[in-house]
């Protein structure tokens, strides 16, 4: 067999991609052609490869550095790089969410222009977030009535208190005139959706609280960082910059990662969260647990696929084909 570089081979799709890494008291760095990571044991220092074709985000927690021999390599694979407190939280760098992007002239235009078609115009703009809502519960729908391992826990969609805080939803969410209405919306859905896991779990004491050390609330914190990871992978594959948002709001520079992880939360994070908080498991044990059910139900295909759909509805095949020339 002629030999052959890593090079040669088919770039892997990021809706494709396996893993999404949380790193912490580690350099990371670039030796013989690969990134690792070194870890100081107590006889010797240990090298781990990162996979890095297969890898959509890199999450840099306490004590770790990066060199820009591995940042130069890490761009190349198109891996995004965020630094951010120990377990996941909060993301450094600025008061919102920011990453260090890949920069490359050759990012796709044709998802961005669709949106600027719809973006300036507020009744658009909410056709679109409504748009996302839809497909979140379509999301949460898919998930709870297939994994069996959840059903086991308890988490039913077809549950008379879901339905009812579901038809409230969906009525509330058509008849929305702005955003803020959409957000409150959604807001009371969610706190639904916490008192049904908090009850199916016995932790009827639950608060939600961004700053509580109990395990529900870190565990929330930290699976939601996971999520936003990957919508910011999303974004950028599609050329979208974070700043056009449809529900967070255009003054924060971050917040259309929100609107797209908000796609994938209550499905997933949302309920493992309480799972794993019920049984005790260690943070490492619930990132294991969040990360192999994104991959399980395709939570970065369905994130990609929702986006398309959005930035292209307003666009004819002929302008669609015409912007990829």
């Amino acid at each position: 067999m002629d030999d052959f570089s890593p090079s040669d081979l088919k770039t892997i799709l990021h809706s494709k991609r396996a893993n999404l890494y949380y790193l912490e008291y580690c350099r990371v760095m670039q030796k013989d052609g690969r990134v690792l990571y070194l870890t100081e044991a107590s006889k010797e220092n240990l090298y781990f490869n990162i996979p890095i074709a297969n890898t959509t985000v890199l999450l840099l927690g306490n004590g770790t550095s990066i060199t820009q021999a591995a940042m130069r390599m890490l761009a190349q694979a198109g891996v995004l790089v965020g630094f951010c407190g120990g377990g996941g939280t909060p993301l450094y760098m600025a008061c919102e969410v920011e990453w260090l992007t890949p920069q490359s002239e050759y990012r796709p235009t044709e998802y961005l222009q669709g949106w600027m078609q719809f973006w300036f115009e507020d009744e658009k703009r909410l056709a679109a977030a409504k748009r996302f809502q839809q497909a979140r519960i379509e999301f949460l729908q898919n998930v709870w009535q297939k994994d069996r391992d959840l059903k086991l826990e308890g988490f039913a969609f077809d549950d008379s208190a879901i339905q009812k805080a579901l038809t409230t939803f969906h009525a509330r969410t058509e008849a929305a005139t702005k955003s803020s209405e959409l957000l409150l919306t959604e807001a009371q859905l969610t706190k639904v959706l916490y008192k049904y896991a908090a009850n199916n779990t016995q932790l009827t004491d639950f608060t939600r609280q961004h700053q509580s050390q109990d395990k529900a609330n870190d565990f929330l914190n930290h699976g939601n960082y996971l999520a936003y990871g990957l919508a910011a992978s999303c974004l950028w594959v599609l050329g979208i910059p974070h700043g056009f948002a449809v529900m967070h709001g255009k003054t924060r520079r971050g917040a259309l990662v929100f609107d797209v992880a908000d796609l994938i939360k209550d499905a997933i994070v949302l309920p493992w969260a309480f799972v794993c908080a019920k049984e005790q498991a260690t943070e490492q044990e619930f990132r294991q647990q969040i990360l192999q059910a994104f991959t399980d139900h395709k939570a970065l295909d369905f994130m990609f696929d929702t986006v398309k759909a959005v930035a292209l509805q307003n666009m004819s095949q002929q302008e669609i084909e015409a912007q990829q020339l």
